[in-house]
């Protein structure tokens, strides 16, 4: 209790006294300010006194009560100059604004500022005496309970923040402030607002990014000029895919702050394909098991790159372990809670060279702030513990007479008086050093929010006011609440930078990419190489200077990935229980492609189209078709055209020698015509060369059909005058008068009718047409020509068949004539000849495709026409050329 604000406590008696008699107001017999009067702290006072809460020190050493006497102050391992920068760019802030005309002329600003430690407990307590303020002497004589509750003419209690006086008691010595300006913890920052919160003292954070603290319904009072963790991850996510690292290990500190963010980043960073390693919080203090812990987990994976959400002296604890077991190769990503933290780099640049992370943005110089922080000299900081504090832990010397008195972890007894000569200016100091001005800069930004938030107020007309009736609050009277209520719309410009803050409270993130790069000279130089803007499109928002990093470890940067990227040509199979960043490659399928790296899946290509041998392009398949310009094309053509030439030829013969009894013999018209057809069925072979197209698909077959009908009804008709003429020599029989000339021509024509008719209904019901087949060969495309009616087509060979059986019956009955006056045995062989290369035809042509099976079909044109050419007219040429003698009609009638 002792640590409780008098305010609070006395809250906490008044509310409990309600219930009790009034006799029981004999309690209260003086007002006092209970628990130890902090000193240690910046204070000016003005007409609003801003609060602020920096960690001045960090990592307390934990100690365990005895619960037997008073806990002695606590001790920190480390001080913080750069914390001691942040609050006196408060100061200078304030102090900037009241020398101001155009900026609240008419209100004068101080200041409260305290060290939370870094710590709950201390930034809790510090924090209640901000908003409370610090009574003075008693003021309650009698002791009554009505005089208690007549302190206030509306019945308020109690009213943090408010410069009215407390409870009887004198005036405060320290004005309670409206606003906190701080803390730099995310956890902390929660503490201090769940306190806070029910009392409407709004908090105002520089350095808070936990995306938990946008909740407005759990923190309604809280605004920030430190953008949220949801665009820090953002920002992260994108740098991990932009480079590739699809395998990352991720570590933070065991806070709010850490728990969302790397939360946050595990949902974001998954869709763009990047898997966590290993995610592993550990605790604030880390003593060595821990530490082992986590380096064992980082020892025993294939990560190169590590995110680590924590805070500086944590990094410190890690950097000394991971030393210690000679780690190296490792690529780190800083959070922007130590992105920009240069005091590593004294004892850990040889770990942390190339390191990368996001820094808040920067000013590139606050006027006037490098002076400022520069005055100090040994006669103005005595009276500042928290100045004696920075210039002996900087020059580490004992200032004569030091208020200084924080007790370190470590304590250095052997530190020598001060001279009086010593200046900071001449060692290095995090706390003047003002080329990384980020941190500074949320602050400074967050005092001139509360400045234009004030002036607002003041600006506001009577009537018109955003309150009951129209009123507006007072600058010099105000309420906490209504200094919010104006802070959540204000909206101004501060060195060429436009301030805005959204619904939650939260300002546009702006991110620089810094790269820890080491100089010739050791030095450590925080180089920007890209930034991160939220405000604009994702693919624009980030963007990178690769050419400008140094990499831990080489010229470029490492790979961290659980598998290979799958090239092209291959696809992405996922590992069963693994992550999805762990996976097989495996190549796409027959007829697929992937033309991307880590495809998921592979494409099929078109029909018209197949994978190259790499898989990873569809290329035209090879066209396919019987063509002239291929050897098997030209010798088809040239025996299309020598059977219709020799036809010709034959047929020139025979009409030279027309009055010889050779020619005369077995029906002249007949074999003229017969050679003729012949040589029309030796040209349809070339009508099935080429590249098929419909039109020559519905010519091909028929022509072929009736061409072939020809030829067999001419051999019938032939077969049948022979027959019939020797029958016709029996006395009595006068059957040669239905087997004349115009029968004869009728007997033809009526045979090719038919065919021609079953032709025609093939072609009106389904005729033949070009078809692109991809399915017989995989790489090739078959241009043929679709037989269209299964049942056309069988049925035009059926007929053609039809008659070739006749034909060779009727030369079978007319075997035993005289073979002077017969053609019977030519024709019989020569339909022995017709019937074996059809027969062969049929089962070759079923099982072949493509130009095989057009050169097939023919060839079986071509051999049966030739087997019919040179058995029924090769002897009759053989005696016409070199047996004249022969061709008589004495030869002829001697047999």
């Amino acid at each position: 209790m002792a640590h409780i604000a008098p305010n609070i406590l006395l809250l906490s008696v008044v509310f409990l006294l309600n219930d009790l008699d009034v006799s029981s107001a004999a309690l209260f017999t003086d007002c006092a300010f209970i628990g130890e009067e902090e000193s240690n702290s910046f204070y000016e006072d003005g007409d609003v006194v801003l609060g602020g809460v920096f960690p001045l020190h960090y990592a307390r050493v934990s100690s365990l009560p005895t619960y037997t006497s008073k806990p002695e102050p606590g001790s920190y391992k480390y001080f913080s100059a750069r914390a001691l920068r942040w609050m006196q760019t408060m100061t200078f802030a304030i102090r900037e604004i009241n020398q101001r005309s155009d900026l609240l002329p008419g209100l004068r600003l101080g200041f409260h500022i305290r060290d939370s430690g870094d710590d709950i407990p201390v930034s809790l307590k510090g924090s209640l005496l901000l908003v409370n303020g610090q009574p003075g002497p008693p003021a309650i004589q009698n002791g009554s309970l009505e005089a208690v509750r007549g302190l206030s003419g509306k019945g308020d209690l109690i009213r943090l923040g408010s410069r009215s006086t407390v409870l009887g008691c004198a005036d405060v010595t320290r004005s309670p402030s409206p606003v906190i300006i701080g803390d730099a913890s995310s956890g902390v920052s929660m503490a201090l607002l769940r306190s806070l919160g029910p009392f409407q003292i709004p908090l105002v954070s520089y350095f808070a990014s936990c995306s938990c603290l946008s909740e407005k319904k759990e923190f309604p009072m809280f605004m920030r000029t430190m953008p949220s963790d949801v665009f820090q991850v953002r920002a992260l996510a994108r740098l991990v895919s932009h480079f590739g690292w699809t395998w990352v290990g991720v570590i933070g500190q065991e806070s709010d702050y850490a728990r969302f963010a790397i939360q946050l980043f595990l949902q974001e960073s998954s869709l763009y394909g990047v898997c966590a390693a290993y995610v592993h919080l550990y605790p604030i203090v880390l003593s060595q098991q821990p530490l082992d812990e986590l380096l064992d987990i980082i020892q025993g994976s294939s990560s190169k790159v590590i995110i680590n959400f924590c805070s500086e002296s944590e990094v410190q604890s890690i950097m000394r372990a991971i030393r210690q077991r000679n780690i190296t190769g490792i690529q780190w990503i800083a959070g922007e809670a130590w992105a920009t933290a240069k005091s590593l780099w004294e004892e850990f640049g040889d770990l942390l060279s190339g390191t990368l992370g996001f820094g808040i943005r920067r000013a590139e110089a606050i006027p006037g702030l490098k002076l400022y922080l520069s005055r100090l000299r040994p006669s103005n900081i005595q009276d500042s513990a928290f100045l004696t504090e920075l210039w002996e832990e900087t020059l580490n010397c004992r200032l004569n007479g030091s208020v200084n008195a924080h007790s370190h972890a470590v304590d250095r007894p052997d530190r020598k008086p001060c001279g009086g000569t010593e200046d900071l200016s001449d060692v290095y100091s995090a706390f003047s050093d003002v080329s990384q001005l980020r941190v500074s800069y949320n602050v400074y930004k967050a005092v001139h929010l509360v400045a234009h938030a004030l002036q607002r107020m003041g600006d506001c007309e009577a009537g018109q006011g955003p309150f009951v009736n129209g009123t507006c609050g007072n600058p010099k009277s105000l309420e906490p609440w209504q200094l919010f209520h104006y802070m959540k719309s204000t909206k101004f410009s501060i060195l060429g930078e436009r301030v805005e803050f959204d619904l939650n409270g939260d300002p546009i993130a702006s991110y620089d990419l810094m790269n820890w790069r080491r100089e010739k000279d050791g030095s450590l130089r925080l180089l920007k190489v890209g930034f991160y803007d939220a405000s604009l499109s994702p693919e624009l928002s980030l963007v990178v200077n690769e050419s400008a990093i140094q990499w831990p470890v080489g010229q470029q940067a490492v790979r961290s990935v659980c598998s290979e990227s799958c090239p092209p040509g291959k696809r992405v199979a996922r590992r069963k229980g693994k992550p999805v960043c762990c996976f097989d490659c495996v190549t796409c399928a027959e007829g697929e492609v992937s033309n991307n790296t880590d495809s998921l899946d592979c494409t099929r290509c078109p029909d018209h189209m197949w994978p190259n041998d790499m898989r990873n392009l569809c290329l035209p398949k090879n066209v396919e078709f019987l063509s002239y310009k291929e050897p098997m094309g030209m010798v088809l053509c040239a025996g299309s055209v020598l059977g219709a030439c020799s036809s010709l030829l034959v047929l020139a013969l025979f009409y030279k020698h027309r009055a010889t009894p050779v020619v005369r013999a077995n029906n002249m018209e007949l074999s003229f015509f017969l050679l003729l057809f012949l040589a029309t069925c030796f040209l349809i072979g070339l009508l099935f060369i080429g590249e098929p197209s419909d039109w020559l698909c519905r010519i091909r077959y028929p022509a072929f059909g009736i061409s072939f009908a020809l030829c067999i009804s001419c051999l019938l008709a032939k077969t049948v005058v022979v027959l019939m003429a020797f029958r016709a020599t029996l006395p009595g029989s006068s059957v040669m008068k239905w087997f004349g000339p115009n029968q004869q021509r009728a007997s033809v024509l009526l045979c090719t009718v038919v065919q021609g008719l079953i032709c025609l209904i093939w072609l009106l019901s389904y005729p033949p047409f070009t078809n692109s087949n991809t399915g017989y060969l995989r790489t090739t495309i078959i241009i043929e020509c679709a037989i269209g009616s299964e049942v056309g087509f069988w049925s035009v060979l059926g007929y053609i068949g039809l008659l070739a059986c006749l034909c060779f019956f009727m030369a079978f009955l007319a075997r035993e004539l005289p073979d002077n006056f017969n053609e019977a045995k030519f024709i019989t062989f020569s339909m022995l000849i017709f019937f074996a290369v059809w027969i062969t035809f049929i089962p070759v042509y079923v099982s072949t495709a493509g130009k095989y099976t057009v050169a097939v079909h023919i060839f079986a044109i071509l051999a049966s026409a030739y087997g019919l050419l040179f058995c029924i007219f090769a002897p009759k040429c053989y005696i016409i050329i070199l047996k004249p003698a022969k061709n008589s009609r004495r030869n002829m009638m001697r047999k």
